[in-house]
């Protein structure tokens, strides 16, 4: 069954294998768990401030994460956003729901605007943005304190209620 949770700890290891895996994998990304620190102190990084993180899990196996970067001035930055691929377009919605978790917390929390950097070869995940409301912007129009990842090359913004 299904359960969303903040991340604690105990699930750092496989959120870690989780992301990694993906990105090498399946979009052939040439990144370690060693080059994104962030996600080897996700509670120091994400979990200040505004910000935070979950993983959605199938009983105790992490099958999905998200992100939620405080960057300041009710602005945060949408990170770290995967579900294993098992986990991709079942009845579950578990990219949906992942996405509903933040969204419901920014709003919460005094979060007024979403930002995000993504790959060109993210393609699927593209559509879930802009179905999801996001719409796509330069890189330009990112505010300063936005961390573009070496990655990254589109961008989308959502403003929230």
């Amino acid at each position: 069954m299904l359960q969303l949770r903040t991340f604690s700890e105990q699930y750092g290891d496989q959120v870690g294998e989780l992301i990694s895996s993906i990105q090498r994998e399946e979009f052939g990304i040439a990144i370690t768990l060693e080059q994104q620190p962030d996600l080897l102190d996700i509670s120091g990084f994400y979990q200040q401030k505004l910000g935070n993180f979950w993983v959605a899990l199938d009983d105790d196996r992490v099958i999905g994460t998200i992100a939620l970067l405080d960057i300041g001035n009710g602005q945060a930055a949408l990170r770290k956003m995967f579900v294993e691929r098992a986990q991709r377009g079942t009845s579950e919605r578990v990219a949906l729901r992942l996405l509903d978790t933040l969204i419901e917390w920014s709003q919460s929390h005094g979060v007024h605007e979403l930002y995000l950097g993504t790959t060109a070869k993210f393609l699927a995940a593209h559509r879930f943005y802009e179905k999801s409301g996001f719409a796509e912007i330069a890189r330009t129009a990112l505010p300063p304190a936005f961390p573009v990842m070496q990655v990254d090359t589109k961008f989308y913004w959502r403003r929230l209620s």
